[in-house]
């Protein structure tokens, strides 16, 4: 079940510091989970004391210029703007080789009103990281085009091939150019069901672009078997062969599912591979029996807290993501539900 108060956050956040003590080696995605869970119960000190830690402990983080990011967003949120703007200033800077602390960055100026600084950001962020606009985009890299054509539509600026290029991925039925419209706040505004219901329909389509889940680059996870593992699985429960009829059937059923999930706007999708001792362990952690169906989910989740998501969809031309070896265009990315 997804956390949807503050105490279900906090809950959440506490039962993530308990599996980083007992996964020391997944310290840090899962501190950067819970300190997520404690900014949106409103914990911002907490959360802080979490980033602290990351940046401050014996080992380098993976990804300081993330961390770092996510603290100077926190920071601003409860007060401590001139210490943001430092570590964003130091970011800035530092020229990251990382899509989300760019976005993290470029949006935190974007919601404190600073468009310009927001849209030089999204700008330089866009320019380091894509050669050119007519090359294959990485899937990390699209919200940063999404966000520097919102902002510059706010600005009143032109279009330049970077928004045409954000135009050209945007999957939604609103084009960019509606959705990011300023004159849109004004029907909010209004008493006339019909351009209410108009705007209703337009926010509906935005969920999926604005405010990305780069900004919180934890996936929401599929769970995945491979062939050798299922069949160990159904073997010692075979109360899951409900769940998974056949191995051809469970590849299906995941591109199915995250296709769903990506036309209903979710972003940040990925893949977790399950084995049969690692879900047994968790079950194991969690009191439940590995034959409870409503545990896989609960396994996929923390997978992905754990920085073990394999990013969905990958390039047309690289190797499919269920492992065949062929290019994800002539696999399971070519198949339609």
């Amino acid at each position: 079940m997804r956390p949807d108060t503050p105490a279900d956050h906090i809950t959440e956040a506490e039962r993530l510091l308990r599996t980083a003590a007992q996964y020391p080696e997944d310290n840090e995605p899962l501190l950067l989970r819970a300190a997520a869970h404690l900014e949106l119960a409103g914990e911002r000190a907490r959360a802080t004391t979490l980033y602290d830690k990351l940046l401050s402990g014996d080992a380098e983080p993976d990804n300081p210029h993330l961390i770092k990011a996510l603290k100077a967003a926190n920071l601003w949120e409860y007060g401590h703007e001139a210490e943001a703007r430092v570590i964003i200033d130091g970011l800035r800077a530092s020229v990251p080789a990382d899509a989300a602390a760019w976005a993290i960055v470029a949006e935190t100026l974007e919601t404190h009103d600073e468009l310009e600084a927001s849209e030089a950001t999204f700008s330089t962020a866009v320019t380091t990281l894509l050669p050119s606009p007519d090359d294959e985009v990485p899937y990390p890299a699209q919200s940063l085009l999404t966000g520097r054509h919102r902002v510059r539509r706010l600005l009143g600026m032109r279009h330049d091939d970077w928004d045409v290029l954000a135009d050209r991925l945007h999957t939604g039925t609103v084009p960019l150019d509606e959705l990011h419209d300023p004159k849109r706040l004004w029907s909010l505004g209004s008493s006339d069901p019909a351009e209410l219901q108009a705007e209703i329909a337009r926010l509906r389509s935005e969920l999926g672009s604005y405010r990305t889940a780069l900004s919180r680059p934890f996936p929401v996870a599929v769970l995945l078997w491979p062939a050798g593992e299922l069949d160990e699985l159904l073997a010692a429960y075979p109360e899951l062969e409900s769940e998974y009829p056949t191995h051809e059937a469970h590849l299906t059923d995941i591109e199915a599912s995250l296709r769903e999930l990506a036309a209903a706007g979710t972003p940040n999708l990925g893949i977790v591979q399950g084995t049969v001792p690692s879900y047994e362990a968790f079950a194991a952690s969690e009191a439940t029996p590995p034959s409870n169906a409503a545990l896989l989910p609960q396994y996929a989740t923390t997978l992905a807290a754990r920085g073990r998501a394999t990013p969905w969809p990958p390039p047309r031309t690289a190797p499919c993501w269920c492992g065949s070896g062929t290019a994800y265009g002539d696999c399971h990315g070519g198949k339609q539900p």
